[in-house]
């Protein structure tokens, strides 16, 4: 699926880009508590340049109670290349792909941030001009990313939905009200685009009850919304939950650049081959010892397997050779036929795995020999 930024086309300067108010991110960040311990995952799906979610993690790590130990792992997504790699700059990870290319662990994230694009998804046949009769019967993004984003979100995590008002349709507030608890909706200070701020506690999904929508109702019909998002937070905060001590995080994109390759192997180049490769190589100049004593066939037949077989020799008919030794598996099949005394016969077949030891050679004899393979088994 291809996506379709509405807003793109009402702000060339931002190229569809809106990020959220620092008024907006202060008030959300008095709403939130760090655990005693443990490490806390945040992650913006659509990050942009990584500014709110970096600001959120400064904002948690300046209000720590004392004692608390708590580290904070903040994670994005983002589609666009040049905020993509301001946000690398920022956070801990970043994936410079479609939310559709990304792979996130389930229930890996102890806060999930999601201010995402407003409109509809258009599929690719709209460039064939096939779906402008039902543009309106398009999911709208906000429900698209809410849906693909919720699962990273582990259970007792807590989702910050930042969306216009009006955009809370009856599949979104279902959506919510099954799958969150402590639900509370607020109108933000910045009110040019009329958003809300969305907070709760992911749960196991339940039966929501008649009613249950009727708050996040009135906020969406209303001209005004909801009650503005208060500038001091006097009720219990949400407590965001450390990762499980065992889990281990898949974090990835389907596609990557040349340039996000390039990017990976300078961060992971001291876990390369690479960077050993001239000692791996030194060795090989170094003298070898002889072994304390003639071979024996069975120290052959270990050395060939292994691999250790190796090298050029020179025959006493002065043939020349470029020799590897490796093992190879064949498979021996017996069958036996067994007559008891009243005439039944039974058949059985067993197979063997048998490992034999191969020579391969590169004929280097300067004739019409040379370069011709051969092998000994």
């Amino acid at each position: 699926m291809a996506l379709i930024f509405s807003r793109l086309a009402r702000n060339f300067i931002k190229a569809g880009y809106f990020p959220t108010d620092e008024v907006t991110l202060q008030r959300i960040g008095q709403m939130l508590k760090l655990p005693p311990t443990g490490l806390v995952r945040m992650i913006d799906p659509c990050c942009g340049e990584g500014t709110a979610i970096a600001d959120l993690r400064h904002m948690l790590t300046d209000q720590k109670d004392e004692g608390v130990t708590a580290t904070i792992e903040a994670l994005g997504i983002e589609l666009d290349p040049e905020r993509a790699w301001h946000a690398k700059k920022l956070l801990d990870r970043v994936l410079h792909t479609d939310i559709h290319d990304a792979v996130v662990k389930p229930r890996s994230m102890g806060l999930l941030f999601l201010n995402p694009p407003y409109g509809h998804g258009v599929s690719d046949k709209a460039s064939q001009r096939e779906l402008h009769a039902d543009a309106e019967k398009a999911e709208r993004l906000e429900r698209t990313f809410l849906r693909k984003t919720v699962p990273y979100l582990a259970y007792g995590g807590v989702l910050v939905y930042i969306v216009p008002h009006y955009a809370l349709d009856e599949e979104i507030r279902s959506y919510l009200v099954r799958n969150f608890q402590n639900l509370r909706v607020f109108m933000a200070p910045e009110r040019q685009f009329k958003q809300c701020v969305i907070v709760g506690t992911r749960c196991k999904p339940v039966y929501a009850p008649k009613g249950a929508q009727q708050f996040l109702i009135e906020a969406q019909a209303s001209q005004e919304g909801a009650l503005m998002l208060p500038d001091s937070w006097e009720e219990a905060p949400y407590v965001v939950p450390a990762a499980q001590v065992d889990q281990e995080l898949d974090f990835h994109a389907v596609r990557i650049d040349e340039e996000q390759l390039r990017d990976e192997l300078r961060k992971y180049q001291h876990m390369t081959l690479w960077t050993g490769l001239q000692g791996h190589f030194a060795q090989s100049r170094g003298a070898c010892r002889p072994p304390l004593r003639d071979l024996t066939p069975w120290h052959l037949a270990l050395a060939l397997a292994a691999g250790q077989v190796v090298g050029k020799i020179r025959s006493a008919g002065g043939r020349t050779f470029l020799i590897k030794g490796d093992t190879f598996k064949r498979k021996e099949r017996q069958v036996s036929i067994d007559v008891d005394d009243q005439g039944n016969a039974s058949q059985t077949t067993v197979m063997l795995d048998r490992f034999v030891p191969v020579i391969n050679a590169i004929e280097l004899t300067p004739d019409h020999r040379l370069g011709q393979i051969v092998k000994i088994a």
